[in-house]
């Protein structure tokens, strides 16, 4: 062996490792944890990057965006006529929106082209999963050219066979029906239960496959698939926090929407987008699938808003930070899980200490018990800055919403948490209307009755030695994990 030959065995250790070092230290994304990424490499060079790769790198780039999504993109551009092409393709803000929100609608739409702005859509606001299931039958039964749907959880039970059942009969008289589910969630449900959809016709894709190729695998290893959307026929539409299970029909509370009207042409963009990049089959042109719709009278004006892992930016959580931030009375949000960016924390309570009511209800029984202390690590700082922290009792609410000044609604898929925020699929519905949000301010303030709001003082004495440790730790992982 010749001494080149000896110098690189020796030193080829140490070049890799600083060759993995120097690649992590690039990512903007783990900056404030590069050196616990770089102590990995240092130790395990090649499981270290492995799982950088999986969860410490940023995919917020132009040439992921291209690759995961560049054969959708194209096809849109290629496929929809042009009389359609107003349904999705930004024309500005209009000015139909109160003056104040319009540069929060101008922000969303910056964030994403696709992001814009519908005037004249009927709402009806679901906060009855017994209402969402009558619903949500009749249309698919209704349906004649295609139903669409992408769920996180889609439950082995009573409610999941009632609905795969009716898509069975659909598809086999001719409907056009595409099922994409989220893949970690599913693997609890035999592959007996979608044999009958595939053999009836239906098309049924997990959002993460080994199939679909080991670099978009490894990309979206990390990525939960997190929205549910449900497009019937082009023309209705479902989103927000519901899945499909005897719990939330039957169980939980919370919070979803039907939709009627051009917005529906944004879920109907995003099913297809995310679909086509997890390669399910489109034979059609799309086209096909976007008919002109007429703004509705007296519709309401609403912007759909998505998140994915390689966006340009996280969007709702950029979204809420400015709301926050220009709330001149008060910001009511719902959410079942509360592990907040550093960024949002640190808005929320700047909006409190100016004085801006600032509440966040969650549930006192969380469907995860370990999740209870998880939540619960930010109220003593939330509490000291005059955030008012309250705990509903009875059922599990798994609503996802937020109320702002008597204008501004969202509801949505997306916690206040970080991997709703900056990881996984998500997808928000923002409504401008003084009615709408006065709706849903209401239906906040009705279940306050029987909740509990926490002082700092009685917060402070509640704690037990556990719930500190399990916070702590949370505290220290979950924002990469």
């Amino acid at each position: 062996m010749s001494t080149i030959q000896h110098i690189i065995v020796i030193l080829w250790p140490v070049l890799l490792r600083l060759a993995l070092c120097y690649f992590v230290l690039r990512d903007k994304r783990v900056q404030e944890t590069a050196m616990a990424w770089v102590l990995l490499m240092m130790f395990l060079p090649i499981a270290g990057f492995v799982l950088y790769l999986v969860f410490g790198k940023d995919y917020r780039t132009a040439k992921a965006r291209r690759f995961i999504h560049g054969e959708a993109r194209r096809r849109m551009l290629e496929e929809i006529p042009k009389e359609a092409v107003p349904l999705l393709f930004p024309e500005g803000i209009p000015e139909i929106i109160d003056a104040p929100f319009r540069p929060l609608a101008r922000q969303n739409l910056a964030c994403g082209s696709g992001n814009r702005l519908y005037e004249g859509n009927k709402l009806e606001v679901i906060s009855s999963g017994a209402r969402k299931k009558e619903l949500l039958l009749q249309d698919i039964a209704s349906a004649s050219h295609s139903v669409h749907l992408e769920y996180f959880r889609f439950g082995n039970d009573a409610s999941g066979r009632e609905v795969r059942d009716l898509l069975i009969e659909k598809a086999r008289q001719g409907v056009e029906v595409r099922f994409l589910l989220n893949s970690f969630v599913a693997r609890r449900i035999p592959r007996k239960f979608f044999r009958p959809m595939e053999e009836a016709g239906i098309e049924v894709v997990r959002y993460t496959s080994i199939s679909q190729g080991l670099p978009l695998f490894i990309m979206r290893l990390n990525c939960q698939q997190h929205r549910k959307i449900v497009v019937i026929d082009g023309r209705i539409g479902y989103t927000g926090g519901m899945n499909v299970s005897d719990n939330y029909f039957n169980l939980w509370h919370d919070t979803h929407l039907r939709i009627e009207g051009p917005a529906v042409a944004r879920l109907q963009a995003s099913f297809l987008d995310t679909w086509i990049s997890c390669k399910g089959k489109v034979d059609k042109p799309l086209g096909d699938y976007f008919r002109p719709v007429r703004p509705l009278e007296g519709g309401k004006a609403v912007q759909i808003v998505t998140d994915e892992a390689d966006f340009p930016w996280p969007t709702t959580q950029m979204a809420y930070e400015w709301v926050l931030g220009n709330a001149r009375e008060y910001v009511y949000f719902q959410t079942p899980y509360f592990v907040p960016p550093a960024s949002f924390l640190l808005a929320l309570k700047s909006a409190a200490l100016r004085g801006v009511d600032v509440r966040v209800m969650l549930s006192k029984n969380v469907d995860t018990p370990i999740l209870g202390p998880f939540n619960r690590g930010y109220y003593t700082e939330c509490l000291e800055a005059g955030v008012k922290i309250i705990e509903a009792d009875g059922q599990f609410n798994h609503s996802k919403t937020m109320v702002a000044d008597d204008y501004l609604s969202v509801v949505g898929a997306t916690n206040l948490d970080v991997r709703s925020f900056t990881i996984n699929n998500e997808v928000n519905t923002f409504i401008f209307d003084r009615d709408s949000a006065l709706g849903f301010r209401d239906a906040f303030l009705e279940r306050l009755t029987g909740a509990k709001e926490w002082t700092l003082d009685s917060w402070i004495s509640s704690r037990t030695l556990r719930e500190i440790i399990l916070s702590n730790f949370v505290r220290l992982f979950y924002r990469e994990f």
